[in-house]
């Protein structure tokens, strides 16, 4: 038996795979990350959960925010992007995002993306939630992260010096004796070469594995967002944050109080061309609840939902775009028509029942500026990785353009840092495998105590609950096992955050503290996994100006 055999017997590795770099994700982060990883001359190994098309990036619907119209500025973004953020943005990381951005979206135009255009030919730009400028770039009206998928897995795959393994899910972080990262160890589903348990070694480790919708019961994400990359980290001693910031997008289709997993999203851009929430009586009452009415914030129009929906005794609210008529949705709103007509629902003449949804994590695995982890070796871009940027709420179709940005600025940083390839150390794993069957029983204790209302009693019942889950038994080393493990401890660390921030806040919302607490909590919760296993969890001062 090899030393690394030897070494790695706790994952038992079937087959090695080595390269330069290592990229964990198929979304416009990893995609990205790696393209400008061949662009320095390094050999990368691009692992994806499922196929290298299906990242969560085709989701997206709206588009991409950036200042590129010559009425906008960086400086204009930014202000939107803090006052979204509640006083918890990293400014420096938000100045970043916005003064590089317009360089990364045409990037993105040259490597193939086609973006919708005006009648002049420029780039047509529409408005989102919290915008106070048109910024939004789209494409096949609001098939934007279909077409900068395509045109980034297009490229990739031109790429020889791109190996991609698909169907595989990264388990553990492989560290060498002095801590930095040195690979992981993954499980392959298929066949071939590349199949079953393997360690992929590198002494660059990027992940961008998107985010953990499926924590949730009802969520916009799709099946393969278990949280793989933050609980990775997690596991390997890395610093999360912020996890108590979870966007539940305001306007998700109502299909029914049984209805679990992935649902259709109708992007917040409806509103942005004119449509607008009405309640069970008919009354469009965002209007009072905001100066930007329909196009406020995301955390403001789900919690005015909430709260007219808690009200009115209702199970959703109705979205009217029948002003928009029948060529907008049409030419705007192709793929949005086509999910509702599917389901019965004319947009064109009937009111779309929606209701908030969970759709998007502010925080993830700590980064500094350029997209570092604490781990040496390991670094973060994407949703799985918290940059700061957005606070303690996202400001509308930022989070596409802060995967092309610090993807950029990793590659710059990897170019730089010190690296060598040394032989790893078997990595811990997680200490108890949990069965796939505690999933659904984990997700009906998150929406039940831990959604978009929260409180001292509802975070501590689901703490409980979720403790009482940790002792299932039964599991096997499989792909679902995993998935559920991943998905158990980002929901123990995302309710330990919870209930320790004693405020309301952006996308956290205590009903027992409904005020903004500055003086107690204009900081960032940070945790990790000491030497003793245990979680250990501090607090990040946040500088730079007020919101």
């Amino acid at each position: 038996m090899s030393g690394l055999a030897r070494r790695l017997r706790a994952a038992d590795p079937g087959w090695t795979a080595r390269a330069d770099v290592i990229v964990v994700g198929s979304g416009v982060a990893g995609l990205s990350a790696a393209l400008r990883a061949r662009a320095i001359g390094r050999t990368v190994l691009l692992v994806t959960k499922a196929q290298v098309n299906e990242g969560s990036t085709w989701w997206a619907q709206g588009g991409i925010a950036a200042a590129l119209a010559e009425d906008d500025s960086p400086e204009d973004h930014l202000r939107d992007t803090l006052v979204a953020g509640v006083g918890l943005c990293d400014v420096d990381a938000v100045r970043v995002l916005v003064t590089e951005g317009p360089a990364a979206v045409r990037d993105l135009m040259t490597t193939g993306a086609r973006f919708d255009r005006d009648a002049s030919g420029a780039i047509a730009l529409t408005r989102e939630g919290g915008h106070h400028r048109d910024r939004i770039a789209h494409a096949g009206g609001d098939a934007t992260g279909a077409e900068v998928s395509r045109a980034l897995v297009a490229a990739v795959r031109d790429d020889p010096g791109i190996e991609v393994v698909e169907n595989a899910l990264a388990i553990d972080l492989l560290r060498e004796d002095t801590g930095a990262a040195q690979g992981i160890t993954l499980h392959v589903m298929g066949s071939g070469q590349r199949d079953g348990v393997g360690a992929a070694l590198a002494p660059t480790v990027i992940l961008a594995t998107g985010g953990f919708g499926q924590v949730f019961g009802q969520t916009t994400n799709p099946y393969v967002s278990t949280g793989d990359g933050v609980a990775l980290a997690l596991r390997a001693g890395a610093d999360i944050a912020d996890l108590e910031f979870v966007q539940f997008h305001p306007t998700v289709m109502w299909l029914g109080p049984l209805a679990q997993g992935q649902q259709p999203l109708v992007s917040e851009a409806v509103r942005g061309e004119g449509a607008v929430l009405l309640d069970a009586s008919g009354s469009a009452f965002m209007r009072d609840e905001h100066p930007l009415a329909d196009l406020a914030p995301r955390d403001v129009v789900a919690k005015a939902i909430m709260r007219r929906m808690r009200a009115e005794g209702s199970a959703h609210v109705w979205l009217d775009g029948r002003r928009l008529g029948a060529d907008m949705w049409l030419q705007r709103f192709p793929t949005i028509l086509e999910s509702c007509r599917s389901r019965g629902i004319d947009p064109v003449t009937d009111l779309i029942p929606v209701a908030p949804a969970q759709h998007f994590v502010s925080g993830g695995i700590r980064t500094d500026l350029w997209g570092r982890a604490s781990i040496p070796g390991l670094y973060a871009c994407g949703e799985v990785a918290c940059t700061g940027v957005h606070g303690a709420n996202r400001l509308a179709s930022n989070s596409l353009l802060e995967g092309l940005v610090f993807a950029r600025r990793i590659i710059s940083a990897v170019k730089e840092d010190p690296v060598e390839a040394r032989e790893p150390v078997a990595p811990a794993g997680p200490a108890d495998l949990l069965p796939h069957v505690v999933r659904r029983p984990m997700q009906q204790v998150m929406d039940a105590h831990a959604g978009v209302l929260r409180s001292a009693a509802s975070l501590s019942r689901g703490q409980d609950d979720l403790a009482a889950l940790a002792a299932a038994d039964g599991a096997a080393p499989s792909t679902e096992d995993w998935e559920s493990t991943n998905l158990h401890q980002i929901a123990t660390v995302l309710v330990r955050q919870a209930l320790a921030r004693e405020e309301t806040r952006g996308s956290h919302w205590r009903e027992d503290f409904p005020d903004r607490d500055d003086e107690r909590w204009r900081c960032r919760l940070v945790t990790r996994v000491a030497d003793d296993g245990e979680l250990v969890t501090r607090k990040e001062p946040v500088f730079g100006e007020d919101s």
